[in-house]
């Protein structure tokens, strides 16, 4: 298990702007790492409303799971490592692994038990993760039911760090700020769309 506070900034991009990134920073493919993320939540979505998320995040050939709760500044992430084995058994019953115990412990403390928590979306991303002098930068490519995007991440360690700070970064390749809803909304309101169109047909 481990704790660590998470200091992030987010803005979607095009796909040019994202093939130019990677072709500034020069970019290889042996750089790229792979990440299914599975969301989590109740059914009246309980973690949602306190602004929490919940995920498994499988690797080749490792997993862990977090938790993001969120703080004065950023996000509190709790998480706990997984087998493959483990997340396979949580995805065939589409239930958060029992694993993950000292996540389990801290929604206990909010009265949600494993029994409560279930699917709620899947978004899979290529991402390619390196450090520059503002903090560990981030270029993704996600896929998530029919949809597909681009996004840039900056990680920063300072509290005092402020989104002029990163919209300057921005600046520099000329690239306009989009806010963006986080991965975990995207998916799930992707996956409600979806269910409402497979109602609509029945």
């Amino acid at each position: 298990m481990s704790e660590e506070i998470e200091i992030e900034f987010k803005s979607m991009l095009t796909q040019n702007e994202y093939e130019g990134l990677l072709r500034y920073y020069d970019i290889t493919s042996d750089q790229f790492v792979i990440q299914t993320n599975l969301y989590f939540d109740t059914a009246d979505f309980q973690l949602k409303k306190q602004g929490m998320g919940l995920r498994i995040r499988r690797f080749a050939d490792s997993a862990e799971a977090t938790l993001k709760i969120p703080r004065a500044v950023g996000l509190l992430e709790v998480t706990d490592d997984l087998t493959l084995a483990e997340v396979d058994r949580a995805l065939e019953k589409t239930r958060f692994a029992a694993e993950a115990g000292e996540i389990l412990d801290r929604l206990k403390q909010l009265s949600i038990s494993l029994l409560d928590l279930h699917l709620i979306g899947k978004l899979i991303t290529k991402r390619a993760e390196f450090i520059i002098p503002e903090g560990k930068l981030a270029l993704d490519e996600s896929w998530y039911g029919e949809m597909h995007d681009f996004e840039l991440e900056l990680e920063v360690s300072d509290a005092d760090f402020a989104e002029d700070e990163f919209n300057q970064l921005l600046k520099t390749f000329d690239l306009p700020y989009r806010k963006t809803q986080n991965k975990i909304a995207r998916a799930v309101t992707e996956q409600q769309q979806r269910e409402k169109e497979m109602e609509g047909l029945q």
